[in-house]
């Protein structure tokens, strides 16, 4: 019988490994906390036509990448390929919105039907943040001022670049979207395949064409930004005037568009050159006019997401994950004797009720005393203590520093904690 594996593309997450995720998700979860942003949970599967009413039935992700299928009722139900339509889902079937503002974020798995690699999977797990009722341009800041800030303390922030652009409203898109297919029409013969079924149905996501043939075409295309309102124009110039001040370091990409429909005025782009083809990390921007789009009163939002398998691509690529991140033990209890185990059990829970901050592995499956000084070297801990017969008659532990040079000694339980409270 052949043994079962994982799903291409979904990969396990193993122990040695998780520690780095936890990491980066607590350092995240911190620096969000710190700026006033509440979690938010919703389910992995939602009804097929919300994706197709807010990602657009005319994109790859509706027609080539989603994991959608009948349930037993035989309505159609969607494993999420993106979680902001869940999001502003769940924000207005629980009343989150109206006449409200709202600063969200959450985390888990998202799922896109496509070839997998390196920093590219078929599940991969985001961190997104949503912003519901305020339309300045001071949110958009905000956004990548906490961004920046996360790389800070992350200590990547050399690796990453800001890329930003404006879409404008919907109506100078327009304008530009038919002056745009009338330039590229003039060269359909000469455009890969991905772009003439675009030209037709999102024309402006060409200008992210990975073709080079067709990024020579469009180096003499109309410019989005010819195209913009007054309006727009003062957004984003607001915004830039905000980052200039807080010394945000960033590069204007006029072609930047993002990949789905309901972007409009800010986008942005935070990119690496450091992790080959997959070089976004994290990206977002403003969608106005998605939670009218699902029925709600028009509401102003914002948002991001950021890969967490990427990011831990470039912690891992630039050694920044701390020592104190691996999640090595303080104490590792030896249990010696036929008769010592309830009394080493007590022992350690008495240990953890004293000092609930400490990790303490209490051996167990017996075992020489000479091989659980082994497995208690190579836990990492810090201290081993040991109870054999002479321990539990006399009430008392033996206590050894295993990363210092001092010898062993005999001590009281009191005695033990006094000591352990200074690794806390």
């Amino acid at each position: 019988m052949s043994k079962l594996q994982a799903i291409r593309g979904m990969n396990d997450l193993v122990p040695d490994n998780a520690y780095i995720w936890q990491y980066l998700e607590a350092t995240v979860a911190k620096v969000l906390h710190s700026y006033g942003y509440r979690e938010i949970r919703f389910p992995i599967v939602e009804p097929t036509e919300l994706f197709k009413r807010t990602i657009g039935e005319v994109t790859d992700i509706v027609e080539k990448e989603m994991y959608t299928f009948d349930d037993r009722n035989g309505d159609s139900i969607t494993l999420r390929p993106e979680g902001t339509a869940g999001c502003v889902r769940a924000c207005e079937q629980n009343g989150l919105l109206y006449r409200q503002t709202q600063r969200l974020w959450y985390t888990g798995p998202m799922f896109r039907y496509e070839r997998p690699q390196k920093g590219r999977l078929r599940q991969f797990h985001q961190i997104g943040v949503e912003t519901f009722g305020m339309a300045g341009p001071d949110i958009d800041a905000e956004l990548l001022l906490l961004t920046a800030r996360l790389w800070r303390e992350l200590s990547i922030e050399d690796s990453v670049t800001l890329e930003i652009n404006s879409l404008g409203t919907a109506e100078s898109r327009g304008h530009y979207r038919q002056a745009l297919v009338e330039y590229l029409t003039r060269y359909k013969d000469q455009l890969d395949d991905d772009s003439l079924r675009r030209l037709t149905s999102n024309p402006l996501r060409i200008l992210d064409s990975k073709n080079a043939q067709t990024q020579a075409i469009l180096a003499d295309a109309p410019q989005l930004h010819d195209y913009l309102d007054e309006g727009s124009l003062e957004h984003f110039q607001t915004l830039k005037n905000i980052l200039d001040n807080a010394g945000i370091a960033y590069v204007i990409n006029p072609r930047l568009v993002r990949g789905l429909d309901y972007y409009g005025y800010t986008v942005f782009e935070w990119v690496t050159d450091k992790l080959g083809a997959q070089g976004t990390v994290c990206a977002g921007g403003r969608y106005d006019g998605l939670v009218s789009q699902l029925g709600g009163k028009p509401t102003p939002a914002v948002g991001f997401a950021m890969g967490i398998e990427r990011l831990v691509l470039l912690l891992e690529a630039f050694e920044a994950i701390p020592d104190t991140a691996k999640p090595n033990p303080d104490v590792y209890l030896i249990v010696v004797g036929d008769n010592v185990s309830a009394y080493a059990q007590a022992t350690a829970e008495a240990l953890r009720n004293a000092l609930p901050q400490l990790q303490i592995i209490t051996h167990c499956g017996g075992g020489s005393f000479k091989n659980q000084m082994k497995k208690a070297d190579k836990s990492g801990a810090v201290v081993a203590l040991l109870i054999g017969d002479d321990e539990m008659a006399n009430q008392q532990l033996g206590l050894k520093f295993l990363r210092e040079d001092k010898p062993q000694q005999s001590v009281e339980i009191e005695q033990a904690i006094n000591l352990l409270a200074s690794l806390v």
